[in-house]
């Protein structure tokens, strides 16, 4: 084993920008057939609000969790309230302080803004991408969900809009289906709703997908577990930023021609040198590479594939490549 210091110029920062399909086994796309809520869950009080969709049937231990949907009211209505006797304060009103303190970093009392009557910024339905799914972000242009199995796909207009609005969740796309016009969808009811990409969030005004709430309180008509079963395909990619860090260790045709074994050329017993080839011409082998700190600490280490052979006749360049 020998050790040599690095010089700065022996280190190099690069990073890629890598996409892929979000769902699980790197499946283009959910569909009708390939989404499964599980029982246990929308059975319970929270799947009047709160549902995952899975890839695979409960009982399958291979199940992973896609996504997300949430339903949330700024007037507690589509779910029981906590308490008979104090009106409005029900888990669906929770959500809906909660996504909007995530997304517009403002307090309960603030509303959403869909751009239709005000009455449609009250409610909405809230599709989130498990963490594992979309990894760094969503990729902006990969969303596309249909709710029917005749109707257009809902979009996000990155593709068209020259600029990016930004909120407290990072950056916001609006969605629309069918038609844009400068970037907005036509519509009475406002926008179809907002794709935050940097939180793997999509936000759906319900009166313009076709889910109007009919806003009675305990009443879970409008509950997470029916809007699932609208959905008829979804397309998602997620992307991310993988730094990989180069390290070139150069072995230069003086260095590491010999070993610091004394097993390697002297002999044990009588202390003379085994093969004469090793005064004036020693042959190495390098099978790997040990990155070291100051405190002579062992950080990482690089195998080669095969042995490199190493003389004073060759040089070698080894790059080492270190992915975070």
């Amino acid at each position: 084993m020998s050790f040599k210091r690095l010089d700065p110029e022996d280190f190099l920062v690069s990073a890629d920008s890598l996409t892929a399909p979000a769902w699980s086994n790197y499946s283009a796309s959910l569909t009708a057939a390939t989404m499964v809520t599980h029982a246990s869950q929308t059975g319970g009080p929270s799947g009047q609000y709160y549902t995952n969709v899975y890839n695979l049937i409960e009982s399958n231990p291979n199940a992973e969790a896609q996504f997300a949907i949430a339903y949330g009211d700024l007037k507690g209505s589509g779910s029981f309230l906590y308490n008979s006797s104090i009106p409005g304060l029900s888990p669906s009103r929770t959500v809906y302080g909660q996504f909007v303190n995530l997304l517009l970093g403002e307090d309960e009392g603030a509303s959403l803004n869909f751009g239709g009557p005000a009455a449609n910024d009250q409610t909405f339905i809230a599709l989130v991408i498990n963490r594992a799914r979309y990894k760094q972000a969503i990729k902006p242009g990969s969303f596309q969900l249909q709710l029917s199995a005749f109707a257009p796909f809902i979009t996000d207009n990155s593709l068209i809009t020259p600029t990016v609005d930004y909120t407290n969740a990072g950056r916001r796309y609006t969605l629309g289906s069918g038609s844009f016009g400068d970037g907005r969808p036509f519509g009475a009811q406002g926008v179809f709703g907002y794709l935050y990409p940097d939180v793997g969030v999509i936000l759906l005004n319900p009166s313009a997908v076709g889910s109007t709430p009919t806003r009675p309180f305990n009443n879970t008509a409008n509950d997470a577990t029916n809007f699932e079963g609208r959905i008829t395909r979804f397309f998602l990619q997620s992307e991310e930023t993988v730094t990989s860090d180069f390290v070139f260790c150069r072995a230069r045709n003086a260095e590491f021609n010999y070993s610091i074994n004394p097993s390697f050329s002297v002999s044990a017993s009588a202390g003379s040198i085994l093969y004469n080839d090793f005064i004036q011409n020693p042959v190495t082998y390098i099978t790997s590479v040990g990155m070291y700190n100051d405190n002579n600490e062992l950080l990482a280490v690089a195998k080669l594939s095969k042995p490199l052979k190493k003389d004073f006749t060759k040089e070698a360049l080894i790059r080492v490549k270190l992915d975070f």
